[in-house]
């Protein structure tokens, strides 16, 4: 759809060779875990024991340390190594399923909002290195990139004028609060009802506990709209100028990557949820 860059996605056969190289270790290939853009896969460690290889941060295992402390499912981390300048990690398997848009109940959504309350606050006796960057007004890592929306259509290319907008109004943003910065409901694990397990925490960082529930508000709004009263209610009082500034981060990050990833519908179903938001 572009001539712009896409992410690969997690090659398992390849990693678990190279681990094996490196640490001796010789894990099986079950195959991918469902759901996820870039990927992770099951693997099986030589006793049997069933795990989750993926890419990450070394700075991420502490902070699930953290997290789990609070009483947030998290997985422990297993294995990592360093591999032609990435970091793979292998981690426990916790129990549960991904849901799926049918089964993203508003009770699920209140346990959401729940577990975003007890990562509040998680990070104020770190040191603040630096303030987080939206990528409202400059590409992102990899992700959050303008061009795309400049060349895509009128309507991409309007909004892009909008998130500039807001960036160039925006101050930085802090925060205590432990973020997952991908909090939605396709990365927390379900069974029976009940959350088991929050996954794919690559992004967390210290920041406005607030920004997971809009990222949150943003996916219930496409993929369940009935079930977003409570994150809606947990977002009432959040001044209108951060949540602009995380909703135009939120659109100029999943229409970007819709344009290099997917096709003309999931683009155009982006926009339906992103464009309202430019008149609040």
């Amino acid at each position: 759809m572009t001539d712009s860059p896409r992410v690969a996605r997690l090659d398992a056969d390849t990693l678990v060779e190279r681990i094996a190289d490196i640490t001796g270790v010789r894990f099986v290939v079950e195959g991918p875990c469902p759901g996820g853009e870039v990927g992770a896969a099951y693997v099986r460690w030589p006793d049997g024991r069933r795990s989750v290889l993926s890419e990450g941060h070394s700075r991420t295992g502490p902070l699930l340390d953290r997290a789990r402390a609070a009483g947030v499912p998290t997985a422990k981390l297993e294995l990592s190594a360093h591999i032609d300048g990435r970091r793979v990690i292998v981690q426990q398997c916790l129990p549960g399923a991904v849901p799926t848009p049918a089964t993203t109940s508003a009770s699920l959504v209140e346990q959401m909002v729940r577990v975003n309350a007890r990562l509040r606050g998680l990070l104020a006796d770190r040191p603040l290195v630096a303030p987080v960057e939206l990528h409202l007004t400059t590409d992102g890592p990899g992700f959050c990139l303008h061009k795309p929306l400049i060349g895509y259509d009128r309507r991409t290319a309007r909004l892009l004028d909008w998130v500039h907008e807001v960036g160039a109004a925006t101050p930085a943003i802090t925060g205590d609060d432990l973020v997952h910065f991908d909090y939605h409901p396709f990365n927390v694990l379900v069974d029976r009802g009940r959350i088991t397990g929050v996954i794919d925490w690559d992004g967390a960082d210290r920041f406005d506990g607030r920004f997971d529930l809009v990222t949150l508000q943003f996916h219930l709004r496409r993929w369940n709209p009935a079930a977003t009263g409570p994150v809606d209610e947990a977002l009432a009082g959040i001044p209108a100028d951060r949540y602009r500034a995380f909703w135009a981060h939120m659109s100029l990050r999943q229409i970007d990557w819709s344009i290099r990833h997917h096709d003309h519908a999931t683009v155009d179903a982006w926009l339906d949820i992103a464009e309202p938001g430019t008149t609040i």
